[in-house]
């Protein structure tokens, strides 16, 4: 007997959307299974025709995540028709997700899964997940600067088209234009605005930590499997929220 589970389920470990969005878009009518319009709360097995905005959808049966050193020049976007994309010029495996985009003026760690719930539990701000940055600047980095970084800065967030205060972080200076900053949030170039309210300008962004994922001594570029142990803890800490 084949497994069945919830169509939004479903849709989120095919890496589709989030549950939540999943249900929007079976109420939406933009879900057909087996040729009809799905129904909310329905369930499907793998042997049936999942259809979404016209695109056959597959459930991901075999667990995946990557960490990838994203390097600066190149988009985080699943959009195949940009040149600039990272799934056009990296082989990046057909299905993977990325967990929290870096711009592309940024580089450094980025984790992709093909695990729909995984990505979403490690975006979602409201879990107070840590993502660590090294930053370089365009002069001297001084104490009122890093006090103002650590209490929270009010930045416009254009999604909402709001202006918010964003959360006190963790700072550190490392030398004279460096520092390194913990993120518990990710609003759209988050530490760019940041540093443009104290008339700073970032001339180098690098991620290399996500929650207890390192990216080590990589190179821009490289591709490497995620550890057994290291996706033991990422799904402890996550289940600790």
């Amino acid at each position: 007997m084949r497994e069945e589970i919830r169509l939004n389920k479903y849709l989120s470990e095919a890496g589709v959307c989030s549950r939540r969005k999943a249900d929007e878009w079976i109420a939406a009518g933009r879900v057909l299974v087996n040729g009809e319009l799905a129904q909310m709360g329905m369930h499907v097995t793998d042997a049936d025709a999942v259809v979404v905005a016209g695109q056959v959808v597959k459930r991901q049966q075999t667990f995946k995540m990557v960490a990838f050193y994203k390097p600066k020049g190149y988009a985080c976007t699943a959009y195949r028709g940009d040149e600039s994309g990272i799934f056009q010029n990296f082989d990046l495996e057909e299905g993977l997700k990325y967990v929290g985009r870096l711009d592309k003026d940024s580089e450094g760690l980025l984790l992709l899964t093909n695990d729909g719930d995984l990505c979403n539990a490690i975006a979602k701000a409201r879990n107070m997940h840590e993502k660590e940055y090294i930053v370089t600047v365009n002069r001297s980095v001084t104490d009122e600067f890093l006090k103002g970084m650590a209490s929270g800065v009010r930045i416009h967030d254009a999604n909402k088209d709001e202006w918010v205060v964003t959360r006190p972080c963790k700072i550190h200076k490392r030398n004279d234009k460096t520092f390194s900053i913990v993120l518990t949030q990710g609003f759209n170039r988050q530490i760019r605005r940041m540093c443009e309210q104290f008339g700073y300008k970032v001339t180098k962004l690098r991620r290399i930590r996500v929650m207890n994922i390192m990216l080590g001594d990589m190179k821009p570029g490289e591709i490497r499997e995620v550890t057994e142990e290291e996706i033991k803890e990422l799904r402890r800490r996550i289940h600790e929220r």
